[in-house]
């Protein structure tokens, strides 16, 4: 677990952290995860099978809990039993009370399925989001490269940053996008599930810890 101001991360799985503060609870794309705390707030980047999980999705939700999800996961979990589900395209922003989320953009420069190709791209609409608690901004990237729009997002203190690579960026392009948009304090994610493992951490926080704070949550 880390702390950032009264903010409590704990990483659970591939894009999955449960973000605690005030006790209201966050997840993140919830993957195969076993935790049973409920979830005031769920944030969903795209529709694939490892961010959108019904299943995961249900373990953690109650009657009065907040889905913000990307508009292509329309038609997976709008069943679910749920406060409000709120859709948001690249750009777009909702806000609740002293918490705000803005949908960034998410996709591939240089991950290609096929020639020409990529696995997100960018007509897709995935998203990442800058979830904003008060004043400190934190940023999940959701799968993607390193993507110039997303200095129009800065400033942000906490980068939830994908590094496996295959998918998404790797440690190295990790790195650049710390040096682009300079947080104080930058996580590694997307490793250990599907593609990736610890390695890709590692060898993120031996370079990226000359630019920030690079903290790897077991």
């Amino acid at each position: 677990m880390f702390k950032y101001q009264n903010i409590e991360f704990e990483y659970l799985n591939h894009d999955c952290f449960k973000i605690k503060w005030d006790n209201k609870v966050l997840y993140t794309d919830p993957y195969e995860i076993s935790v049973l705390e409920k979830a005031d707030y769920i944030t969903v980047s795209h529709n694939h099978f490892d961010h959108l999980s019904l299943n995961d999705i249900k373990k953690v939700a109650k009657p009065e809990t907040v889905i913000v999800a990307s508009k292509n996961c329309e038609g997976n979990i709008k069943t679910v039993n749920v406060k409000e589900i709120k859709y948001l395209r690249p750009g777009e922003s909702v806000e609740y009370a002293m918490l705000k989320f803005t949908a960034t953009p998410a996709y591939n420069i240089n991950k290609f399925r096929a020639p020409g190709q990529p696995f997100h791209p960018k007509q897709y609409e995935g998203v990442g989001f800058i979830i904003q608690l008060g004043d400190v901004r934190i940023y999940h990237a959701g799968d993607t490269d390193n993507i110039p729009e997303i200095l129009s997002y800065t400033p942000i203190d906490v980068a939830l940053l994908p590094v496996s690579g295959t998918y998404v960026m790797t440690a190295d392009e990790a790195v650049e996008m710390v040096k682009m948009i300079k947080p104080k304090v930058a996580i590694p994610m997307h490793y250990g599930a599907i593609v990736g493992n610890r390695s890709n951490a590692e060898s993120f926080k031996e370079k990226a810890s000359k630019y920030c704070e690079v903290v790897i949550l077991k």
